[in-house]
């Protein structure tokens, strides 16, 4: 069954199309998969061992903060008192894209970088430029990716890699079929397979040890408000203060990690270092890599562009007490699929704070398969009296209808706790009035954040699902600030009210109702908002077939 699950997430990535006779794509893509697992299996002979690194040999630490640099003397200049941390929150994807570039072009020292994804795109060229551009300047950059998405992509990264000051390192890489998407090279690693279903989640975007970017955004068009057919709900958070030195000592524990390998150990190429460098400028130049859109002159908060601050000297963000942490980069390969919690765990801490809950909860999450371990959960906080608001994705808005069907399994059971269920709506999302700018793109669901009694908040990568909890890692901070934790409430309301509908038990006691305002006009909806027929047919077929230690 875990393999049969790994099949069919990775086909229906594969084979998701639209073709006029939609009927016939799920016996095919069964077809396909029949065929893929007795093709896999004669490449499995074909898979190579990872090569042997040196780690000390190639080991390195961050750079702490210095007011040597000048994104060293605005942070401390702008700390209020020390042992604070100070945040801004960025929830239009445009002004934290922005601060990325901002912090890139404004670095001196180091540039410490990891991300799940970072795709080959206008907006993935376009930070790889300016992370270049900083790299010539002197600053060391140090660029660690997953390789779940680099299929294809190893010219552009070796270019990158071959500039002075530029690391790259993979995080789990897969050894061969480099030049295939995610089905191709799963396909040739199933003798491997129980080492590459594991992947880094992590995100974030760190300069001079300073200044950083944390939260649920890749590098990828559609994370920024870029992609043409659509764009991710999500936020990030702008940090400085106290918790920067952690950042920088958890970025290096996945850095020389015994999981993560130089790129040039794993990627092979027959250009010289001059054809790359040329190939490098080709690729990210503006014939091929555009630059963003100029920002607006505030975001939906009411914050301009991070470099206004930094042009003045001085930062105006919220402060307040935070932690953060991270997944030993070790924890999916020495813990079990849907097993115990380690105590270290992002999902255990998390869960920990909001087990402190005296009064209410909201939750948002793009991926939310409770389990029975957090129907447990659930029940103890609606016991205790605690209000509990959970915001989704529905299944028309998710990017895996497979992960839906864990938990559409318990949402009449939460409901019957008295936990309040939203879930985004794509045709609710276009006509949103408030400037999220989403336009006739699809909408989906992506920020991951807690609020705990409106003044503890959790921002970072984890989802509330078993692969954040076993089988990926991940990063987050909480953070002890009321403010933060109203803004957060805020932007959630937004697409609560205006983009989602809210899932309630039907009257007659048999089903659901998705409840919605249009206009001051209730709508109410009997089947699964923004679905075809088929999609809810293939999500109930393939039902019973997921198990869900895997989503």
């Amino acid at each position: 069954m875990h393999y049969f699950d790994l099949f069919l997430r990775w086909i229906d990535r594969a084979f998701s199309w639209k073709v006029p006779q939609r009927l016939a794509r799920f016996p095919f893509r069964l077809a396909v998969l029949l065929a893929c697992v007795s093709l896999g299996a004669a490449l499995t002979g074909c898979a190579t061992a990872l090569p042997h690194i040196d780690r000390e040999a190639i080991a390195s630490e961050a750079i702490e903060a210095s007011s040597k640099t000048t994104l060293g003397r605005i942070a401390q200049a702008s700390l209020p008192e020390p042992g604070l941390s100070g945040f801004r929150l960025m929830p239009l994807g445009t002004f934290s894209f922005d601060t990325r570039v901002q912090l890139a072009r404004r670095a001196e020292e180091t540039l410490d970088v990891q991300y799940y994804h970072l795709e080959n795109d206008e907006t993935g060229r376009w930070l790889l430029r300016a992370l270049r551009d900083a790299a010539n300047r002197g600053v060391r950059v140090r660029l660690l990716i997953d390789d779940l998405y680099t299929g294809g992509q190893d010219s552009l990264f070796l270019a990158f890699a071959a500039h002075p000051n530029v690391q790259v390192r993979l995080f789990n890489p897969f050894c061969c079929a480099r030049d295939r998407g995610q089905t191709g090279r799963f396909l040739a690693s199933l003798g491997d397979i129980s080492r590459v279903n594991h992947r880094m989640h992590n995100k974030l975007f760190m300069a001079d040890g300073a200044m950083a970017v944390i939260g649920g955004r890749n590098v990828a068009n559609e994370y920024y408000l870029r992609g043409t057919s659509e764009n991710f709900i999500d936020l990030d958070a702008f940090v400085i203060g106290n918790v920067l030195p952690a950042m920088g000592a958890l970025f290096d524990r996945y850095w020389n990690s015994r999981a993560v390998y130089p790129l040039e150990a794993i990627a092979k190429t027959e250009h010289t270092r001059e054809e790359l460098l040329a190939y490098f400028e080709e690729e990210t130049g503006p014939a091929k890599t555009p630059a963003p859109q100029p920002l607006n002159s505030t975001d939906v908060l009411g914050y301009a562009p991070i470099a206004d601050d930094l042009d003045a000297g001085r930062l105006g963000l919220h402060w307040g007490s935070a932690y953060v942490f991270a997944d030993h980069p070790d924890k999916p390969f020495e813990g079990v699929a849907g097993g115990e919690l380690l105590e270290t765990s992002v999902t255990y801490n998390v869960l920990e704070a909001v087990g402190l809950a005296q009064r209410e909860v909201v939750a948002s999450s793009p991926y939310f398969v409770p389990g029975v371990k957090g129907m447990k959960f659930l029940k103890q906080l609606r016991d205790r009296g605690v209000k509990v608001t959970v915001m989704t994705n529905s299944l028309g808005s998710t990017d895996e209808p497979i992960v839906h069907t864990g938990y559409s399994r318990y949402r009449e059971q939460m409901l019957r706790e008295g936990v309040e269920l939203y879930e985004l709506s794509t045709s609710r999302v276009k006509g949103n009035k408030r400037p999220f700018l989403f336009s006739k793109s699809l909408g989906r669901l992506h920020a991951k954040l807690f609020v705990i009694d409106r003044k503890t908040s959790f921002i970072g990568s984890m989802n509330l699902d078993p692969r954040s909890a076993t089988v990926n890692t991940e990063f987050g901070a909480v953070i002890d600030c009321p403010e933060i934790a109203r803004e957060i409430i805020r932007v959630i309301d937004i697409d609560r009210l205006q983009s989602a509908y809210q899932v309630r038990l039907a009257k007659s006691g048999n089903g659901l109702e998705w409840l919605g305002l249009d206009d001051d006009r209730e709508v109410i909806l009997t089947t699964e908002p923004d679905t075809s027929f088929w999609l809810r047919l293939k999500s109930w077929v393939l039902s019973p077939l997921v198990p869900e230690e895997q989503l």
